[in-house]
């Protein structure tokens, strides 16, 4: 009941501040972002105005929930507001001037571009957070904001951000559904955001972000925010947009007909072309004749210019190049709060989880060449960008989760609900009889094998569909897989 009465005062109050935004005109006009940018001569455009409610609607209460919840998720909040802020800048200028040109498009990108970096790389540098998830759920989702580049469709591309969100907040609910109701909420705040969002570029940008037709052309006047854009300190190419940047433009040579007829007559002379080359005696040959060798200098070598010739890269030594990449970074193999951290592992072949809880999680992150055997039962385990590793384990509860792995076995000893992989190449998953009735569930992977025990005891491989074949049935889309036959 507290819950509720909370709930009616924090949606009375939002009402409160939407009803003056609306009623409300003239310089005295309080504003979402910095008040001395956000009027012109004339008001502002109606989906600006529409933005501004977004802000102090929903991307407020989610500000709010991230506060109550504390720790690495309000710092992230506090990005996010940011990221938004510059957004509603990019709509301003939007509501003012004509649509730019790419280049220009792509420098006013940059602040929001930069911010999203931010958020995504403070979640990197914060794996071990207790709060990773949050973290997570707010990365993949932010570069949404990305929907003023899109065209015909915005709206759809927030959906797909919304939806990878999900996968992570999911994990947030499975943790905290029954123990903080507040973890809950600030769930149902952070999607309400691209929800809200969502439903504000159906009615205002249907087809892509709306440019004034009357205004200016795009320059540095009439942008929202009177200094100077600052120079772009890096590349517009590291933009998560940066396909509306040219990044090479073809020369144009002049093509003469007669030359090209030239070209191929010779080329089509077969074994007569042969004919037209000179034979080189040995005396003018520089190896072979040291009067010429003398001639021509000593050797300079690509030390002297202060290069190393690099040998060319080749997949046989991606592996030798991620292992050394990985032994850069200390091992890591221990209880931190409820989750398992095993991190870093390089041709490790006993490393062994005991004493284990129903509560607890396993997180492995990074390793290559490594085994790991968890004992007893658990809550779910997780490999995250492995290589080459292998998962023993007796019981899980939840999930098992295989996520941006290549080569991974895992063995099932006891019983599993359900395993997920996604963005894995390569992946044999070794069932017993108890977890037949396991589901696996894949996503953007390959190479991914199920073996389950015969009568016999014996393993029997069954490989996982990779082709589907998606066929109209007049009132839906009826997907099924494919098997290639020789």
């Amino acid at each position: 009941m507290a819950n509720l009465e909370r709930l009616t005062e924090r949606l009375e109050r939002a009402v409160g501040q939407l009803e003056k935004t609306v009623s409300k005109s003239g310089p005295e006009r309080m504003r979402f972002g910095d008040p001395a940018h956000s009027m012109e001569a004339g008001g502002v455009s109606p989906f600006v105005e529409a933005f501004d409610a977004f802000l102090s609607g929903p991307v407020e209460q989610y500000c709010s929930q991230s506060q109550e919840i504390g720790g690495d998720a309000q710092k992230h909040a506090e990005m996010v507001k940011a990221a938004l802020n510059l957004q509603r800048q990019l709509l301003v200028t939007a509501s003012r001037c004509q649509k730019p040109s790419d280049n220009e498009l792509a420098v006013l990108l940059q602040p929001i571009s930069s911010k999203v970096q931010e958020v995504q790389e403070f979640r990197e540098n914060n794996r071990g957070s207790k709060q990773f998830n949050h973290l997570s759920a707010i990365s993949e989702s932010l570069p949404a904001l990305g929907w003023v580049t899109m065209s015909p469709k915005p709206g759809l591309f927030v959906k797909e951000m919304k939806d990878a969100a999900i996968f992570y907040t999911n994990r947030v609910l499975k943790d905290f559904k029954d123990t903080d109701k507040k973890q809950v909420e600030w769930v149902k705040s952070y999607l309400n955001i691209w929800s809200e969002l969502q439903a504000y570029i159906k009615e205002y940008h249907p087809t892509g972000l709306t440019w004034s037709k009357t205004g200016p052309k795009v320059s540095v006047p009439c942008l929202p925010t009177t200094p100077e854009v600052p120079p772009v300190k890096r590349s517009v190419a590291s933009s998560p947009w940066q396909r509306f940047t040219p990044r090479f433009t073809l020369p144009k040579y002049p093509v003469d007909p007669t030359a090209r007829t030239a070209l191929f007559a010779e080329i089509n002379q077969g074994a007569n072309i042969t004919k037209v080359l000179r034979h080189v005696s040995d005396d003018q040959k520089p190896n072979k004749n040291p009067v010429l060798k003398a001639q021509a200098g000593p050797m300079h070598s690509a030390a002297a210019f202060g290069t190393t010739l690099k040998p060319v890269s080749s997949r046989a030594t991606a592996p030798q190049k991620m292992s050394k990449e990985m032994t850069k970074l200390p091992p890591v193999l221990e209880l931190d709060g409820k989750k398992w951290r095993v991190e870093n592992q390089v041709d490790t072949q006993e490393l062994v989880i005991s004493n284990t809880e129903l509560k607890q999680v396993v997180y492995m992150f990074k390793c290559h060449g490594s085994t790991l055997q968890i004992k007893g039962k658990i809550n779910s385990i997780t490999l995250d960008n492995c290589t080459k590793v292998g998962l023993v384990f007796d019981d899980v509860v939840g999930i098992v989760d295989v996520i941006n792995c290549k080569d991974t076995k895992i063995q099932v000893m006891g019983k599993v609900p359900t395993i997920s992989i996604n963005k894995t190449d390569g992946c044999h998953i070794y069932l017993s009889k108890d977890s037949t009735q396991c589901e696996i569930i894949s996503a953007k992977s390959s190479e991914m094998n199920i073996l389950v025990p015969d009568a016999h005891g014996e393993f029997v491989e069954i490989p996982v569909p990779e082709q589907f074949k998606t066929v109209w049935n007049g009132k839906k889309l009826v997907t099924t897989a494919t098997e290639m036959t020789g």
